[in-house]
Parts: C-alpha cells; sequence; structure tokens
C-alpha cells in the first residue's frame, strides 16, 4: 500500500516527455482542486490496457502540445467531493468508468465524464477493468457486429482483456455458438467463459476448420483476409479490432495501417461486410456492463494483480505479450 504524503499530496503516474516504460515511475504531485462543474474521486481499482502506454509516444506528446499528461484510464473509486454545479453525484457514492489519470490516488473530472454508479454487488477490483476493454467487446459485437440472436460467432484472441470479455459478451447477447481462439493454456478459460468451442492456434488452423460463421470478431489481427473468407460466408460480418492489437514501440502502428488496408482491399466487392473501429466510451454502455457483472453473467478474468507502484510493471507484462485477461492494479 502507497499512503500520500501529506493530506495535500498523492501518489501518480505523470508522463512528462515520450520515454521508455523503464523510465515511468510514480511520482509525488498536488491533489487536484474541485471543478465547479464536477469532482474529484478517490481512486481505488484500475487496471492496464495497451491504450495506456500510447501517452509515453512521441505522437501523444506532440498532440498534447509537449505538456505533461496523468496516466491511467480505467477507474473505480469514490466521490470525494463534488462542485458546485453538480446535482448527479454527491460525496460516497462509489463510481466506475474512464477517466484520465486513473494511475493515481485521487482524479478530477469536468463536465461531460464516463463515470456512472457502481452496482452494490460489484467489487471495485472488478469495476476496474471494465472501462476500455469491456466497452470495446460490447461495441465490437452489438454496435458494429450486429449479433443477432442464434448467430455463430468466432472471436480470434479470445484470452486477452477484451477478448475475455467479447466471448462472455456474446452468450449474454445470445449468440447461438461461441467459439473461441486461443492460447493452449487458456483453453480451459475460454471454455469456463463460455465458449461452446475452443480451437488452440498452436496446433488448429481455424481458417481450415470447415466451419463458418456469421460474425467473426478479430482481436488478434494473425489471419489474413483471404484466409477469413474461409471462415465468413457471402453476407457475414468481420469486424476487426486492430487497434487493440498493437503492442507499443514494436512497429505496431505500422501492422495496424497495413492490415487495414489489405483487409478493406481484399473485402471489395466480397458480399462480406468489415467494420474496423475504436471504442467510443458512454454512461449507457457502462451501466450495462455493470449489470452484467451485478448479474454473474459476465466476470472479469484478471491473471494478475499489482499495487500502485507497479503500474510499469503492468505496463511492461504487457508490451512483451503475454496478457491472459486482465491486469488489476489496486490503488489504495
Amino acid at each position: 500500500m502507497i499512503e500520500t504524503a501529506t493530506n495535500t499530496k498523492m501518489k501518480a503516474y505523470i508522463c512528462r516527455r515520450p520515454m521508455p516504460l523503464t523510465d515511468l515511475k510514480v511520482e509525488d504531485v498536488d491533489r487536484p482542486a474541485v471543478p465547479e462543474d464536477g469532482m474529484v474521486v478517490r481512486v481505488r481499482a484500475s487496471s492496464a490496457n495497451p491504450v495506456d502506454m500510447y501517452a509515453t509516444s512521441w505522437i501523444s506528446y506532440l498532440q498534447r502540445g509537449r505538456k505533461p499528461t496523468a496516466m491511467g484510464s480505467d477507474v473505480a473509486g469514490t466521490v470525494e467531493a463534488v462542485g458546485a454545479n453538480v446535482k448527479d453525484f454527491r460525496p460516497g457514492d462509489d463510481v466506475f468508468g474512464a477517466a484520465r489519470g486513473a494511475f493515481g490516488q485521487y482524479l478530477a473530472v469536468s463536465g461531460e465524464h464516463h463515470l456512472v454508479r457502481k452496482p452494490a454487488g460489484v467489487s471495485f477490483e472488478d469495476a476496474g477493468t471494465l472501462g476500455v476493454a469491456g466497452t470495446t467487446a460490447l461495441q465490437a459485437l452489438r454496435d458494429h457486429g450486429q449479433l443477432q440472436p442464434g448467430q455463430r460467432v468466432l472471436i480470434n484472441g479470445a484470452s486477452g482483456g477484451v477478448g475475455t470479455f467479447a466471448v462472455q459478451i456474446a452468450k449474454a447477447l445470445g449468440a447461438g455458438e461461441v467459439a473461441a481462439v486461443c492460447h493452449t493454456r487458456n483453453i480451459e478459460t475460454a471454455r469456463a467463459n463460455g465458449a461452446d468451442t475452443v480451437f488452440d492456434y498452436t496446433h488448429d488452423d481455424f481458417t481450415r476448420s470447415g466451419e463458418r460463421y456469421d460474425l467473426v470478431i478479430d482481436i488478434a489481427g494473425s489471419q489474413s483476409w483471404s484466409a477469413i473468407t474461409r471462415v465468413l460466408p457471402k453476407g457475414g460480418t468481420f469486424v476487426w479490432v486492430g487497434a487493440a492489437a498493437v503492442q507499443h514501440g514494436k512497429g505496431g502502428l505500422r501492422r495496424l495501417l497495413v492490415g487495414f488496408v489489405a483487409m478493406k482491399a481484399g473485402s471489395i466487392g466480397s458480399g462480406r461486410r468489415t467494420v474496423s473501429f475504436i471504442a467510443k466510451l458512454n454512461k449507457d454502455d457502462l451501466v450495462l456492463l455493470g449489470d452484467l457483472v451485478a448479474s454473474g453473467r459476465v466476470k472479469p478474468v484478471i491473471e494478475r494483480r499489482y499495487d500502485l507502484g507497479g503500474v510499469t510493471e503492468a505496463l511492461e507484462y504487457i508490451e512483451a505479450g503475454h496478457l491472459r485477461g486482465k491486469l488489476a492494479i489496486a490503488i489504495e
């Protein structure tokens, strides 16, 4: 546990310049002031996502005008104080969602934000994993995949944060059959999440299984478009969650752009619908995710747990490409 130095200071991760992850350290900084149209939240839990590493890149540094930025996105915590113009929340409310600065003991949000009340039966740890990965999985299936009850769904990359949520949410939305593609070590987890069929990509080429699926959610980005067409018939939908697979500092942006262009070019005139997207956080989806967890229909898969001082280690673990489920961060 990391204690604050004084009642006006807190511990947080601030990215002040482009840097390797090994240079990222927790700092003593001033606690945020309460915005008139916002609130200060005492952060109790967060989780690490590939997108959190973006703040350390040159592109992010230039986009924010060479200014420092607070790190972290997924958040679950308790409202500490509210501004004079806030009517929807009050001190003591437990909330979750996503907000910049979640890798810190306190954060301030103002105006339109992406925080909602945490269901009483959901732990801070579980709620702190939902924002980015849960929203991405939900929108991939429901909004972009337009999943209908009874349809057959294949999820390529079913063992990471987005993938573990996607398998469970597909079942919750009424998919008739869910097939998961993952590594040998994750087969039992995929089955526990509700997958009806599991392909071990170290031994099985799912594109030559002879099976056909109405919807393919591709998180891993490991197959060519021509291979995908073997499992996706005409009239089917392919959703590429390419941004989730980008690895910081390892040619990820190039991989994203090349894959996107190849997918779009190959799909022209194929009779198949193709979508690539980046999730957009909104309160309605967060409420739904909270309800799914509260009802037991979705359970976050947490591979590792860290305290606030372990954020750098968690991000390095993601960078190494070993992620299996979510990496929870206990801020208290």
